[in-house]
């Protein structure tokens, strides 16, 4: 891809994440804002001897202690290549500007609802408060920070807003038998669970992301793009103006599991 290409790619790709901001804020969304991008990282792997060394998998925050970051079980690898030193890593923004690089390592997961935590080295993080999904309802406004488009955009979180279309079990029948994979089974065996679906587009990166309270900051789901996806809109291959959140109470239970 030629410079000016890869340019023009960044330019009309960025101009899309800007444009589903709010034209306004509240400066009380602002300050919301301020105080969640902070506990938001990428989480990925680096590898010295790779080029890129540091390859994007989606976005993770701090719970808990701050020392654990939570994000989607299915953007972890299952294994790393630990002989070429590969390493799963998380990236945040600093003061200035900089970004800081942290070792991390999975230290629990839950694959029926897609969630994974790592334990992250380093000073802790401002982790962020968990809310009550049990209080959501349809309508409701929420916002969610992520990093989207993470290998051409780079590590700028990017906060969308979104309004609960509905509350909607996450286990559908699919009409032929033969359309019927293992996963499908799994969730179909074990029960289904509600999950939030989002009048907003969620791009790549974006797995992994806090959906929050604009006013209190308290986080009460998680961005999923391909656990759910899979499963309501497997004919779809391209972004269709509706994404889907985890409700946090399964992330709860799981940080119960790790001491």
């Amino acid at each position: 891809m030629t410079v000016l290409r890869r340019q023009i790619v960044i330019c009309g790709a960025a101009a899309v994440l800007w444009a589903s901001l709010p034209a306004t804020a509240s400066s009380d969304q602002s300050e919301t804002i301020a105080r969640v991008k902070p506990a938001v990282v990428v989480v990925g792997t680096y590898q010295a001897t790779r080029n890129p060394r540091f390859r994007f998998l989606a976005t993770g925050f701090a719970v808990g202690n701050g020392s654990l970051v939570a994000t989607n079980a299915h953007a972890i690898p299952a294994t790393l290549d630990t002989e070429n030193r590969e390493s799963l890593t998380v990236l945040t923004r600093v003061a200035e500007g900089k970004i800081m690089q942290r070792q991390a390592a999975r230290v629990a997961a839950d694959p029926d609802h897609d969630l994974a935590l790592l334990r992250v080295a380093g000073p802790p993080f401002t982790p962020l408060k968990l809310g009550d999904a049990d209080q959501v309802r349809e309508g409701g406004i929420y916002l969610f920070t992520g990093y989207p488009l993470g290998e051409a955009l780079g590590a700028f979180p990017v906060t969308h807003r979104a309004m609960i279309a509905a509350v909607a079990p996450v286990a559908i029948p699919t009409a032929r038998a033969n359309k019927l994979d293992s996963q499908m089974i799994r969730r179909l065996t074990s029960g289904a669970f509600q999950i939030f679906q989002l009048d907003a587009t969620a791009y790549p990166g974006n797995s992994g992301s806090p959906l929050y309270d604009p006013e209190s900051g308290a986080v009460i789901g998680v961005i999923n793009m391909v656990f759910v996806k899979g499963t309501k809109e497997t004919a779809l291959t391209d972004p269709s103006g509706i994404s889907y959140a985890i409700p946090v109470r399964h992330l709860v239970d799981l940080l119960k599991t790790v001491r």
